[in-house]
This record gives C-alpha cells, sequence and structure tokens, in this order.
C-alpha cells in the first residue's frame, strides 16, 4: 500500500506528462489529441496503482502487460484507410507510448516517464521534418518518376502505312507505353502526314528514345523527327 499523496502525485504525473504527449498531436489536429493521450496516460497509471495497493499482488508489472495488449484495441481506432494509403498509424503508435508514460508513472518512477515523454514530444516534432525529407527523395528516383514524351515525324503521305507500324515498333522495343498516336494531313492534297505519338517510361528514357527516332528519321519517306519530354509525375 502507497499514501494519499504518493498516489495523487503519480496520478497526477501522469496526466500531466500524457497531456504534454498529446499537445503536439492537438496541434497537429490529428483524431487523437490532448484529452485522449492525457486520458490513456491516466488510465494506465490507475491500473498499476490498483495493482500496487492490492495487498498480497506479488508481481504489478502483470497488469502493465496487460495495459500494453489492451492498448492496441484503442490504437486501432484511430487507423484509417484512405484509398490505397494508411493514416493514422503514428498517432496510434503515440498513444501506445502515452500508456508506458503512465505505467511508468503509476509505479513511482517519475524520472522515467518524464524522460519517455520527452522522447515521444521529441519523436513526433523533431523526426516529422527528418522523415519528410526522406519521403521527398526516393533511394532510386528513376524507379518513382514516370516521364511523358511526346513525338512528332513528318512523312509522305503514301508513307504513312509504313511510318506508324515501324514507330510503334521502334517504341516498343525500348520499353515505352504508347498513350495516343494519331495522324494528320499538313496540306490540302495530303502529300505529307505528321505523325504523333504520346508515350511514357519509368524515370528518364531520352537516350532510348533518341535511339529509336535516329532509325525512324533513316527512313527515306520521313521528312523530319523530333520529340521532347512533357511532364514527370511520380508513380
Amino acid at each position: 500500500m502507497i499514501e494519499f499523496w504518493e498516489f495523487a502525485l503519480r496520478l497526477a504525473c501522469a496526466l500531466v506528462l500524457g497531456a504534454l504527449v498529446g499537445v503536439e498531436r492537438q496541434w497537429r489536429a490529428r483524431l487523437a489529441g490532448l484529452r485522449t493521450n492525457a486520458l490513456v496516460a491516466t488510465g494506465a497509471a490507475l491500473f498499476v496503482l490498483l495493482a500496487v495497493n492490492t495487498p498480497g499482488e506479488v508481481s504489478p508489472t502483470r497488469i502493465a502487460a496487460q495495459v500494453v495488449s489492451g492498448i492496441g484495441f484503442l490504437g486501432a481506432g484511430v487507423i484509417l484507410r484512405d484509398g490505397v494509403n494508411v493514416r493514422g498509424i503514428n498517432t496510434a503508435a503515440t498513444i501506445w507510448c502515452a500508456a508506458a508514460v503512465g505505467v511508468l508513472a503509476g509505479s513511482g518512477l517519475y524520472l522515467g516517464a518524464l524522460m519517455g515523454a520527452l522522447a515521444v514530444v521529441a519523436a513526433n516534432v523533431v523526426l516529422r521534418p527528418i522523415a519528410h525529407r526522406i519521403e521527398s527523395r526516393p533511394a532510386n528516383a528513376s524507379s518513382e518518376v514516370e516521364t511523358v514524351y511526346r513525338l512528332r515525324a513528318v512523312c509522305r503521305g503514301d508513307q504513312e502505312a509504313h511510318v506508324r507500324p515501324l514507330l510503334l515498333q521502334a517504341l516498343s522495343s525500348g520499353g515505352f507505353r504508347l498513350r495516343s498516336l494519331h495522324s494528320e494531313d499538313l496540306d490540302e492534297e495530303g502529300t505529307r502526314v505528321e505523325v504523333e505519338a504520346e508515350l511514357t517510361a519509368v524515370g528518364r528514357a531520352d537516350a532510348t528514345l533518341e535511339q529509336a527516332v535516329s532509325r525512324l528519321s533513316l527512313e527515306p519517306g520521313v521528312s523530319s523527327v523530333h520529340w521532347r519530354a512533357m511532364e514527370e509525375v511520380g508513380v
């Protein structure tokens, strides 16, 4: 059994440190904010204090173990699926850590509880910009970016039926994915035709496209071929 003032001190420590952990979540308008984390820490401390004040209880850590497993149900409630993305995992982890802070405070380990709360806040505040910086620089940029190209070839009207399959063959052998292909007469007589293709490639494939264009430009009926990269999008 512990004295009343000791009980109140441990409970207050859990409440204050839980609220400290929740301030950052509340500031960022997360689902589990100041009150939720304060209540989680307070509840965890109360369970531990129950074990401490139970006569004949030789292992109060058993209650702490139940808190660790039971808090997972609460954490699962803040995890949301948004399309292919999953949100709320960091908030759920914060709730789990708040419970740990409450367990430490309820056990009378005030310094450990304070250090734990500060560590959780530091992880959410200090590591956040570092994580965003790493996310903005993928390890393999060429595999994370898709480039859109536009290719135009001008040929004689009677060679259009020959140039189109040659163009498709050159692009398919280079690993490009065709998005659109169409032809347009450049004069009323139809003696000159422009064949335009829009295609995509994973990463930048400028050299490969240039090789395909060079082979196509050698055809007798082709008067000009040119291409340009339109945009890069994340995949």
